[in-house]
């Protein structure tokens, strides 16, 4: 018996006896503990805790392990890392962790951590060292800073004389792009120019430079849906799903889509054309009513400007003004096609022009007191407009050299 017993003490303990160690390990990583400490607590060889946190792949009669699921413990509901996290990252590099398994660790992005140790850690030695980390952090948070357009007045007065004449701000920024391409101080992206219009108390640019804005808010909003609405006639047409291809991918010029912009109490309008290919735009002058007649005497006029080669189709959508469009189409040789209905991203170039010359005549406005010579300017400061759609050209550049080739 004696002799039974003894032999069981000198029996090799095994994997399977490292149970509940391997759970106290666990438990201990869960809180955050670095991987030394808790190999010290639990009494086990720092290479085991590697193992077990980091997985085990299969080799010879050894089966893989799974690694633990570390997570360490919650610095609180923040969208910064804080003290603890910077400890945390600390003492696994120290461990020779890879970026992404601290990550992981820590909830948090891998692009997080690894910006967090290139920005903070020591300039000369290349450490990471967490309180000082942390103090870094500190100073650089204090707000409000002082915004990139405000500290530079020739990258303001620049923005703000390109958003006088109706630029948008996109188009604004690479036009910087292109006059200071060996300056970067002279570069921003968009957003900033709409950060310096819209929050309060930056006082980068003027408040009232934002009616220069495509949408002349001072504001921003959510998008709303496109209302549904029903044919507004009932006449042979010919769907827009018979429209030639070529007019489909913008391959060959000619193409046109048309519309009415409506002025206060739906009494005045102005009727606009845009090309397909070239985004080029014509004005439709209806100083009387822009009833079907009016609509299609100012289509024949406007249509035959420009050579026979470039008068493909015309695409409309299904609004009253159009019932003459067979008379229409006698007279020029042009097939109009109509959308469906409440389908406006059948007509996108017509509908994002509509938008840009509502700069120039705001909705519950006259638009009958606006003469020839004014249409024809408006439409000649949107044609010379850079275009981000025919890369930062403008639609007369474009046609241009249609008209040249």
């Amino acid at each position: 018996m004696d002799f039974e017993i003894r032999k069981d003490r000198t029996k090799p303990q095994g994997r399977k006896k490292l149970t509940r160690e391997r759970e106290a390990y666990s438990r201990l990583m869960r809180q955050g503990v670095s991987n030394r400490e808790a190999c010290r607590i639990v009494g086990i060889d720092v290479r085991t805790g590697q193992k077990w946190r980091n997985g085990r792949h299969a080799y010879g009669n050894r089966k893989a392990l799974p690694p633990i699921n570390v997570v360490a413990a919650p610095s609180g509901p923040s969208r910064y890392l804080g003290e603890a996290d910077r400890i945390h990252i600390a003492d696994r590099l120290r461990e020779k962790a890879t970026v992404r398994a601290i990550a992981a660790e820590l909830g948090r992005s891998p692009s997080t951590v690894s910006r967090e140790i290139r920005r903070n850690r020591h300039p000369v030695s290349g450490q990471y060292r967490p309180h000082t980390a942390q103090a870094r952090a500190d100073a650089r948070r204090p707000r409000p800073k002082p915004g990139k357009i405000g500290e530079n007045p020739q990258l303001r007065d620049f923005i703000q004389d390109h958003l006088d004449i109706r630029w948008s701000p996109e188009q604004i920024c690479q036009a910087l792009r292109a006059q200071f391409p060996q300056r970067p101080e002279m570069h921003v992206v968009h957003e900033t120019v709409y950060q310096a219009l819209y929050v309060q108390g930056r006082g980068e640019l003027r408040r009232e430079l934002t009616r220069a804005l495509r949408t002349g808010r001072a504001r921003r909003r959510p998008r709303r849906q496109a209302q549904q609405r029903q044919p507004r006639y009932a006449t042979p047409m010919v769907m827009i799903s018979e429209r030639p291809a070529e007019a489909a991918d913008r391959a060959v010029p000619g193409h046109w889509e048309g519309d009415l912009i409506i002025g206060k109490d739906g009494k005045s309008a102005i009727g606009t054309l845009v090309e397909r290919a070239t985004r080029y735009v014509m004005l439709l002058h209806l100083p009387a009513d822009h009833g079907a007649e009016s609509v299609r005497n100012a289509l024949v006029t406007t249509v035959q400007t420009p050579p026979s080669h470039l008068r493909r189709s015309l695409t409309w959508d299904q609004g009253s003004e159009m019932a003459a469009h067979g008379s229409f189409t006698l007279t020029t040789d042009v097939p109009v096609y109509f959308c469906d209905p409440a389908s406006p991203w059948q007509r996108g170039s017509n509908e994002n022009t509509n938008g840009l010359l509502r700069q120039y005549f705001p909705q519950g406005t006259d638009l009958a007191v606006h003469t020839r010579e004014h249409l024809d300017a408006v439409a000649a400061e949107l044609n010379g407009r850079p275009r981000k759609t025919l890369g930062w050209e403008t639609p007369a550049e474009r046609l241009h050299k249609l008209l040249t080739a």
